[in-house]
């Protein structure tokens, strides 16, 4: 079981290229994209989470429950569904503006117990940033990782949403100790500040860089380094990319049986090539479609289609 601890909003997305283009809504959240794709792809995953309880809630829930994802942890609450809205550059990259105040994550509790086989969980984006709802996924995190399971955190950095800068890069550095895996876009990494050395120094075994067009790298505790193309794909937006990139590592990660910290550190350089050329895939099929809709298993082994992402 893979759990996935975090927010589940709805992205506003424009249906065309206009600022006054009707918004058309699409369930979205990080961590709620990471949940949809690990169940797509087949691996058994559980939502950790507080979900309101109005039509945006409900509909969330049934876009977990139709990619096979347990909501048997999700907690449920009177409080509005977070919004975002996205706007779509013309090279299908998307910003966001958001719409937090009040709604139902912020008022996530940690739970007193994981569900049953539970072998890694996954953080970040906004959970991470909003309190009181932060300090309990925070508290998650470090319990977590203290009972031997293994982490993943993609920091998926949101700016206009962190109130002190400095402050959270305090806080994520006060993180990395409690970290197996740390995936983050170049982007996220240039934000943070810091190398990967550095962040492999204070905890993680493995630092998985994604480059956009550039493809992917990951960076491990023994001095390795090892990088893949990305997969060429005609390119719509790039919403829910690096949700995907992030699912599909644990899902591949649990196919070399290396879902733990000793697993991480033990992988060979061919199956690291081959976690991350299918990472690869699984986000570029992504990209190919509008909103987060990440792939399926069978069209994880089919691939996209032509172009280049």
């Amino acid at each position: 079981m893979i759990v996935v601890a975090g927010e589940a909003l709805i992205d506003l997305v424009p249906e065309r290229p206009d600022a006054l283009a009707p918004l058309l809504p699409r369930p979205g959240g990080g961590p709620y994209n990471t949940a949809v794709a690990l169940g797509r792809l087949g691996s058994p995953t559980a939502f950790l989470s507080r979900v309101a309880t109005d039509g945006y809630g409900e509909a969330l829930l049934k876009g977990l429950r139709e990619a096979g994802v347990d909501v048997s942890s999700v907690q449920r609450g009177p409080e509005p569904t977070p919004l975002a809205l996205a706007s779509v550059g013309e090279d299908g990259s998307a910003s966001y503006t958001f719409y937090v105040d009040g709604t139902a994550d912020r008022l996530f509790t940690a739970p007193e117990a994981l569900p049953d086989g539970t072998r890694a969980v996954a953080f970040g984006t906004c959970s991470l940033v909003l309190e009181p709802g932060a300090s309990a996924y925070e508290a998650l995190l470090r319990r977590a990782h203290s009972r031997g399971l293994l982490t993943l955190l993609d920091p998926n950095i949101r700016a206009a949403l962190v109130p002190d800068a400095d402050a959270y890069r305090a806080r994520f550095r006060s993180w990395l100790p409690s970290v197996t895996v740390l995936k983050l876009s170049v982007e996220d990494a240039e934000w943070l500040g810091g190398t990967p050395r550095e962040w492999l120094a204070a905890g993680p075994r493995a630092v998985v860089l994604t480059r956009g067009a550039a493809g992917l790298t990951v960076h491990t505790r023994d001095g390795g380094e090892l990088s893949v193309p990305s997969h060429p794909v005609d390119v719509v937006d790039t919403i829910g990319a690096g949700d995907t990139a992030g699912a599909a590592l644990l899902h591949l990660l649990a196919a070399h049986d290396a879902l733990s910290a000793a697993g991480v550190a033990a992988l060979s350089g061919r199956r690291w090539r081959d976690v991350l050329t299918r990472t690869a895939r699984a986000a570029a099929i992504t990209c190919s479609r509008p909103g987060a809709q990440p792939p399926w298993a069978r069209e994880l082994d089919d691939g996209p289609g032509s172009g280049t992402a």
